[in-house]
């Protein structure tokens, strides 16, 4: 069978040219399959709240949500109402929580749009509370808030001594629910650390009940506490470097969790076409500032990715560019626009061949933990850096189902600008 490139292959599937010779391809079918990895750890009765806050990762916010409510998760997460209020215009129907306390002013439209929010610290909950009591919502309509809990990450949360007083004021408030206790665990491979949280958590708890509420589901666990293993997984859990088949490096992952990890797949894939291969004399600087001369006769591949799109500085001098099936080194400054990579050693590489900076290739891998470790950074960093403007293509298998460019969204069968 004959190999389509893929521009051949978004115009047999009815879809919008490239606009550029750089893309990442997002696998819906790895997505999915590590929402069924996760929810087979954690059993049915247990709630998988999906994050996908800074645009899923670098994935794509929309994509990725109906992707997630697709595969069956019972909630979505963001940052902030900016986000949630994009996953609702698209039409995404399952509760979204936003983990990160909004304005006051907008606790109406919130409820209205049935997006649950957090209190995480006492100023800010009194003037949401005072914003919903002056807003007199509509007979029916509902305020969700989920009661964080500081227990160690010391980011967010109420105290646990105080926590009782905060659920009575949530309570007491006429159309709002106490719908959720929860925190976030600091070091998650750390035993001790996360056993002294859990204890915190579970002090709060217990104070809610003294004072007489009912306890609301719980969710303290996000991807690292889930395959540690070392946390209860209350009533739910906040899944979201794990959906994107994505572990921390060098994670210490537990006995019983370890067929779970290994089901992971990875989502997302970076690969370009190079703009120009020349032929260069040995001495010749190559990029901004000469800090790479070829030492030999060179043949340089000019690639069409650069720090605009998330392939950051940091990357020089180490990375490198699968180009069939061999790792060719880049080098030289990575520009905003451009890298360069030498494929001297790798036969007659032209215009038409596909160089893979994430991903796999004839048997070969760039995995996204070997270029965090490049950066000296984490994986989440590598992923959610990628740049908006660096066009996705979406696809289950082999089969195209989307794209996404500064231009706008466009599906198989349909197209949305």
């Amino acid at each position: 069978m004959t190999h389509l490139s893929i521009d051949e292959r978004i115009a047999q599937a009815g879809l919008p040219p490239l606009p550029r010779r750089v893309w990442a391809e997002i696998d819906e079918e790895a997505l999915a399959g590590n929402v069924a990895a996760v929810r087979e750890l954690i059993g049915s009765s247990v709630e998988l709240s999906a994050v996908v806050k800074a645009d899923a990762y670098g994935h794509g916010l929309i994509p990725v949500g109906r992707v997630f409510e697709g595969a069956g998760a019972n909630r979505l997460c963001v940052a902030g109402i900016d986000e949630a209020t994009a996953l609702r215009a698209a039409g995404i129907s399952l509760p979204i929580l936003i983990l990160f306390p909004i304005p006051a002013a907008d606790v109406a439209r919130a409820a209205a749009q049935r997006f649950e929010i957090v209190a995480s610290d006492a100023s800010t909950t009194a003037a949401t509370l005072a914003a919903w009591r002056e807003t007199a919502p509509p007979a029916g309509t509902e305020l969700s808030v989920h009661l964080e809990v500081e227990t160690g990450l010391a980011r967010g949360g109420f105290k646990p001594e105080a926590v009782a007083d905060a659920a009575r004021q949530i309570s007491a408030t006429p159309g709002v629910r106490l719908a959720g206790l929860w925190s976030h665990l600091a070091r998650s491979e750390d035993p001790a650390a996360t056993d002294a949280q859990v204890a915190a958590f579970e002090a709060a708890s217990g104070a809610v009940q003294d004072a007489g509420l009912e306890l609301p589901p719980r969710h303290m666990c996000a991807t690292g506490g889930l395959f540690a293993g070392r946390a209860p997984l209350y009533e739910g859990v906040r899944i979201g470097l794990g959906l994107y088949g994505l572990m921390p490096n060098e994670f210490p992952v537990g006995a019983g969790q370890r067929s779970a990890v290994e089901k992971l797949r990875p989502a997302m894939a970076v690969k370009c076409r190079p703009l120009r291969v020349e032929t260069f004399a040995a001495g010749t600087p190559v990029s901004y500032g000469g800090l790479w001369r070829a030492p030999r006769e060179s043949r340089i591949a000019t690639l069409p990715i650069g720090y605009g799109d998330g392939w950051v500085r940091a990357y020089s001098p180490l990375a490198a560019a699968l180009v069939r099936g061999v790792k060719a080194p880049l080098v030289g400054s990575i520009a905003m626009d451009a890298v360069m990579a030498d494929v001297t050693d790798i036969g007659d590489v032209g215009l038409d061949d596909e160089l893979v900076l994430i991903g796999a290739q004839d048997g070969s891998e760039i995995v996204t933990n070997e270029l965090a470790r490049l950066r000296t950074t984490i994986p989440w960093e590598v992923v959610t850096s990628m740049a908006y403007r660096l066009p996705r293509v979406y696809h289950a298998g082999p089969v195209l189902k989307g794209l996404r460019t500064l231009a706008g969204e466009a599906r198989v069968g349909s197209s949305a600008g």
